[in-house]
């Protein structure tokens, strides 16, 4: 702009907004775009913002993101019941008060602590951006623990056949190949498949997703599968079906869990098979994490370590007390 750097963003009347930076480099200008943006875009929003307000703002902010989307469906379930709210009026009793009523209306304990934990995040933007001062702390009952179906070598094998779709069998064999999350393999699009290399990039840039993933390497069955698909291939997207990118599984991916008579699964239930299998086959906990996208093992063993017992023989092995002298 003018010979000089610049940022712009497109404003709530649709009309693209400019501001020219002060910065005389690329790194410099990316930290006072940041600055340049906030300061415009608080200055339209409202003072003592509603929680309403509070919800459209961080929507805004996130768009082309795919939370963006998931707000939009939990926003109708929560600003029926905060929306009218400010935050300092936002107590444990108000949160208690909503675990009721949507318990009520049947959803499960972990459907309530996701949504008062996107009102959480929408608020903490909320003082991130100098909306209000202080955001107050939301209450959520406890994360359930998830009962995970790990599948045997035999029931992943059934399902994949199970599969009559192309594009539903390709996207099984990544799962289960990859460690991958369904996002993640429907994202998927052939610029980020190496076959010189052997690796599938399952990454987007660090702004589009919140879930950790990662670049890991074709095993023989994912590579052929890829093979064959990419020779027939109709878009940039590696599952895709007439030349369009898919959406979603679901109906093709019940059909292949009907059809394999293996009984209840969910398509995330893949990702634990993969993990669980991968572990139990002596794989370091350290190289699973990686392949999983986690941030640290921490997080990897205390999803996937009570699936393995194994870890703990040599401990419980010296309680044997009836063989005690074996030990000394």
């Amino acid at each position: 702009m003018r010979g000089g750097l610049c940022v712009y963003w497109t404003g709530p009347d649709g009309k693209r907004v400019r501001r020219k930076l002060e910065a005389r480099t690329r790194k410099e200008a990316e930290s006072e775009a940041i600055e340049v943006y906030r300061a415009a875009t608080f200055s339209s929003r409202p003072q003592n913002p509603t929680i309403a307000q509070i919800w459209e703002a961080y929507r805004e902010d996130l768009e082309g993101k795919p939370t963006a989307e998931t707000m939009k469906w939990t926003g109708k379930a929560i600003l029926p019941h905060f929306g009218h709210l400010r935050p300092d009026n936002v107590v444990k009793k108000t949160c208690i008060e909503y675990e009721a009523l949507r318990r009520a209306a049947g959803k499960s304990q972990g459907t309530v602590h996701t949504e008062l934990g996107h009102l959480r995040s929408a608020l903490k933007f909320a003082c991130d951006t100098r909306m209000i001062e202080t955001a107050p702390k939301i209450w959520r009952p406890a994360k359930p623990l998830t009962d995970k179906r790990i599948l045997s070598a035999g029931e992943a094998r059934a399902l994949i056949n199970g599969a009559i779709e192309p594009h539903i069998r390709l996207a099984l064999i990544l799962l289960l190949g990859t460690a991958g999350r369904v996002g993640a393999i429907l994202d998927l699009t052939w610029d980020r498949v190496d076959f010189d290399r052997g690796t599938i990039n399952l990454r987007l840039e660090d702004s589009q997703t919140r879930k950790g993933r990662a670049v890991v390497p074709m095993n023989p069955s994912t590579r052929a599968a890829l093979d064959v698909a990419y020779r027939a291939a109709l878009s940039e997207h590696v599952v895709e079906y007439a030349g369009g990118q898919i959406k979603s599984i679901r109906k093709g991916f019940q059909g292949a869990v009907t059809r394999s008579k293996i009984g209840h699964v969910r398509i995330h239930d893949l990702r634990h098979t993969a993990a669980v299998t991968m572990l139990a086959s002596g794989v370091p906990l350290e190289k699973v994490s990686q392949v999983l996208g986690h941030s640290n093992t921490a997080i990897t063993f205390s999803t996937y370590g009570r699936y393995l017992p194994e870890h703990m023989t040599d401990a419980v092995n010296v309680l044997d007390f009836m063989n005690l002298k074996a030990h000394r």
